[in-house]
């Protein structure tokens, strides 16, 4: 045997010592731990799974082992709630309980702490109070942002005006358009849909989503000691370095002209609070650079990319089913003309609303969530979860739980009408999450989606590229970091 030989033999037992001392661990208290399918050495449930779309796995275990079950992947153990009375029993009832991150290791390397989404502590409460607040500030929820968003919409009409009617794939401008929202804010100006640095920005967020989703990131989440044998996580961190740069060149351009009575952008806010701490000899431990680069990159990124694959979701949506394309219409003429839509009239556009509503159940674009940890020890129902337990909303068995929804696997609108055709108020749509984690952009985000939308279903019929049928648009979502619709051309006819 030579070295190389041993060494993998010692390491192999070192994993082997690491998992019998976790299932100990995990196992030494004589309160009712959540069931679970049995576990293999090493790999713990990772035979089960499908590495691709794991949201499925977990929904079918949930059959049979019930709404609270634990799964192990490699050496972490694992708790995963379903359907949409547990997700709020956890979430909503016992907020506090289940209000952390746990140490994901792709993102853990990502964030270092920083920011909001995976952030803990004293840290995120700081981030995510200054982010509302600010966000709010700049318009977010008011007429003010309802101004740019309406926009912003004439110029992805003009955009899809210039096709003429001939084929065109939206990702890329559909990212750019909701992009330019988000950037407003944070940056205080908006983009050319052309403009290189621009896409390329785009790009990388796009790339980085993509990757979430690749078999080796999750394999390296699940073994990082073996990271050297993934490649995906690497590019991810080298686009992170790419991105932050960006950001730490631009707020040094807005250090040039700050001034604390002409805030333009939510940058120009927070180097204001950060002179202000320093200023006032504050450890100034929040307002950090590095928080700085963590807040917008996320701010961005998630204010773009959720919102823009939800609208493409609808787009494609409407074409599969051109008898909701057109009632929405009808609905829109009827309603309001040729007057360009605003947020006003979402009260009158019940079946406009309900179709935006039942786009965002049935793409279920974040299946999983974000992962959520205990912050003590807690029961749930009749099982014991300890302190620091990684915990996994399945917000898919939410959106599609048999019993919520009517026709929980169909596109179906009318799961959000009455009999009188009203609007109606679900409880158990939680796009957004629920509880102290709930998404910071959810009222920027429903605003985007309804104008965006109705502006685009007043002034175009979308149909599939010649030589597509209907029956041909396939709804499988593409794995990655969200769930998005395949990469489709299509086309948008100008109605008279």
């Amino acid at each position: 045997m030579d070295w190389m030989d041993s060494i993998s033999v010692l390491f192999l037992f070192a994993l082997m010592l690491a998992l019998l001392w976790k299932t100990s661990f995990w196992n030494s208290s004589k309160r009712k731990r959540p069931p679970g399918p049995r576990q293999l050495p090493l790999i713990g449930n990772l035979h089960l799974l499908d590495l691709k779309r794991p949201h499925t796995t977990m929904l079918k275990l949930s059959k049979e082992y019930g709404p609270v079950f634990s799964i192990q992947l490699g050496f972490q153990k694992m708790v995963v709630l379903a359907g949409y009375k547990t997700v709020k029993e956890a979430l909503v009832n016992q907020a506090d309980a289940f209000a952390d991150r746990p140490l994901i290791p792709v993102f853990k390397e990502f964030y270092r702490g920083h920011g909001i989404i995976f952030s803990n502590g004293e840290n995120w409460k700081a981030m995510r109070r200054f982010a509302i607040t600010t966000l709010r500030d700049y318009g977010m929820g008011k007429k003010t942002i309802e101004d740019r968003i309406v926009e912003e919409c004439r110029f992805l009409i003009q955009k899809f005006e210039s096709f003429e009617g001939k084929p065109l794939e939206t990702t890329t401008i559909m990212n750019a358009a909701v992009a330019n929202i988000i950037v407003s804010i944070l940056l205080g100006k908006r983009y050319e849909y052309e403009d290189p640095t621009f896409l390329r920005l785009l790009n990388l967020v796009n790339e980085n989503i993509r990757l979430l989703g690749k078999p080796s990131v999750r394999l390296y989440n699940m073994f990082p000691a073996l990271g050297f044998l993934f490649g995906g996580h690497k590019t991810i961190f080298k686009n992170r370095e790419e991105m932050r740069a960006f950001i730490q060149a631009t707020f040094i351009e807005h250090l040039k002209e700050l001034d604390v009575n002409d805030q333009r952008s939510f940058i120009d806010t927070f180097l204001i609070q950060q002179r202000e701490e320093k200023n006032k000899n504050q450890n100034n431990k929040f307002f950090s650079n590095e928080n700085l680069k963590a807040v917008v990159g996320t701010l961005f990124t998630a204010g773009m990319e959720t919102t823009s694959t939800t609208l493409r979701w609808g787009l494609l949506l409407m074409m599969k089913y051109p008898e909701i394309q057109k009632k929405v219409q009808e609905e829109i003429t009827k309603v309001i003309g040729s007057a360009q839509p605003r947020i006003e009239h979402r009260a009158k556009l019940a079946y406009t609303d309900a179709v935006i509503h039942e786009v965002q159940r049935f793409a279920n674009i974040a299946p999983t969530a974000v992962s959520h940890a205990t912050t003590v020890d807690v029961t749930l129902g009749d099982y014991f979860i300890p302190k620091g337990t990684h915990i996994i909303p399945l917000l898919y068995s939410v959106l599609y739980d048999e019993s919520e929804w009517e026709k929980p696997f169909q596109f179906y609108p009318e799961h959000f009408l009455d009999s009188e055709g009203k609007f109606v108020k679900r409880d158990a749509f939680l796009p957004f999450s629920a509880g102290r984690r709930v998404c910071a952009g959810e009222t920027l985000a429903k605003m985007e989606l309804f104008l965006f939308f109705t502006s685009l279903l007043q002034r175009f019929t979308f149909q599939p590229a010649p030589g597509t049928s209907e029956e041909d648009l396939d709804l499988t979502p593409v794995a990655g970091g969200t769930s998005s619709p395949m990469h489709y051309s299509f086309c948008a006819l100008q109605r008279s």
